[in-house]
């Protein structure tokens, strides 16, 4: 009885196994996390909105009911890619500037959770609930999206990054954030504890899957928020697999925080063209058929 009971598992596990999706070697997963500029700032140009390369892959985080877009499933990466209402972001562009350039049968995927105004230590898994509490009124907005993504951002973006695995490989991960922890010193430390949690928590090797992280809107666009550069460009010394995107030049929008379409465009190319040669794509071999989106 125990030898049939022992062949009737093994013959259970080896169906689940043949029904279940083969990992894809060339199909290369990004993970992407942050606040409003993660996001996109609301408002997408019909140009942007016709890109439709099979190559290029969301997996959402939530339900997108006017682009009958389902959870937790994969489709062709068009805008917006994080929520419901959110814009075009680094995201867009970096995938886009990666299936320009990459050779045809690599394929690539997007996982994008973002929070709108959020500090960083919302994507703490330790003390995300006591910052969550702690906000105003006037903040509920934050708790609606953490919210919608089950209540811990943090959590969710695990659990897309697991269901990700199934389909693909994790090659990196993207940050855009830190406007909302303007001057905080000790921001590049509490990004190492995140990132750290997520190589544990997703089994990766941080030589295997870099941390990309942007600037905020610059000086030069006279950023509300500018003076965080200088912390955001110290993150190599405390991850040593991290990797600055500058934002000089990339134009920002009259509120100083958020960058204009444009602007998300040349950001996401720099994310790509830096993430490029990490994987193993040297200049020399790149296409020179970048995606070139249309003048704002």
């Amino acid at each position: 009885m125990k030898t049939t009971h022992r062949l009737l598992v093994a013959a259970g596990l080896f169906l689940l196994a043949a029904n279940a999706p083969a990992q894809d070697k060339n199909f290369y997963v990004f993970l992407c996390f942050g606040q409003s500029n993660m996001e996109g700032y609301p408002g997408i140009q019909e140009a942007d909105q016709k890109f439709a390369d099979s190559r290029f892959e969301m997996l959402a985080a939530v339900v997108f009911p006017a682009l009958v877009r389902k959870k937790d499933t994969w489709s062709t990466a068009v805008p917006p890619l994080c929520r419901p209402g959110t814009g075009l972001c680094p995201a867009d562009y970096f995938g886009r500037t990666l299936v320009a350039n990459l050779s045809k049968e690599i394929k690539v995927g997007v996982v994008n959770v973002a929070v709108a105004g959020a500090k960083i230590e919302i994507f703490d898994q330790n003390n995300f609930q006591s910052y969550l509490s702690a906000l105003p009124a006037s903040d509920n907005y934050k708790k609606n999206i953490a919210k919608g993504y089950g209540g811990s951002p943090y959590l969710r973006l695990v659990e897309m990054g697991k269901l990700a695995q199934k389909s693909g490989v994790i090659k990196g991960i993207l940050l855009h954030q830190g406007e909302s922890n303007t001057n905080d010193k000790e921001w590049p430390n509490k990004v190492k504890a995140i990132y750290g949690n997520l190589l544990k928590d997703l089994d990766l090797r941080a030589e295997d899957v870099p941390l990309l992280a942007g600037e905020v809107v610059g000086a030069d666009q006279k950023g509300a928020c500018a003076s965080m550069n200088q912390i955001i460009d110290e993150l190599p010394r405390t991850i040593p697999t991290a990797h600055v995107i500058s934002s000089a030049g990339c134009i920002g929008r009259p509120d100083h925080l958020h960058f204009t379409p444009e602007g998300y465009r040349e950001l996401g190319k720099r994310y790509a063209e830096t993430m490029l040669p990490l994987l193993g794509a040297k200049p020399a071999e790149a296409k020179e058929s970048k995606p070139a989106g249309p003048k704002t």
